[in-house]
């Protein structure tokens, strides 16, 4: 079993910058998958970005490619997202996701494991 926990999130203005972390537990953490995803209110659940198990293949969504930067360190079991250049329709509730398979995807159901979630808000 694979606990996440997140953290980093906060409120910050347009422009700025923001780096969320992704703490996990578990022996199964290093060879998996893992990726982020967010929520705004009253919408679903989308893909943010995701990474493979070795680091080597990355995935992001088209409204944060160039300014989200998606990272592992699997020597502290921990997956970090760089946010630059927040807008503020990137506020939302950000959930770290992994899963078994070392293979990173964009589909949410093929994740086994989820965080609580980190509160993101960007002012205008």
């Amino acid at each position: 079993q694979v606990q996440l926990v997140e953290s980093g999130g906060g409120l910050v203005q347009a422009g700025d910058s923001l780096r969320l972390s992704c703490a996990a537990s578990g022996r199964t953490f290093s060879s998996g998958a893992m990726a982020w995803f967010r929520q705004a209110p009253g919408k679903e659940r989308g893909f943010v970005a995701a990474i493979s198990w070795s680091g080597g293949s990355t995935y992001y969504a088209e409204s944060v490619k160039g300014r989200f930067t998606i990272s592992r360190d699997n020597a502290k079991n921990t997956v970090y997202l760089q946010m630059n250049s927040l807008k503020p329709e990137d506020t939302a509730v950000y959930y770290c996701a992994g899963r078994r398979n070392t293979i990173a995807t964009t589909t949410r159901t093929l994740y086994d494991y989820w965080g609580q979630g980190t509160q993101v808000t960007v002012s205008s």
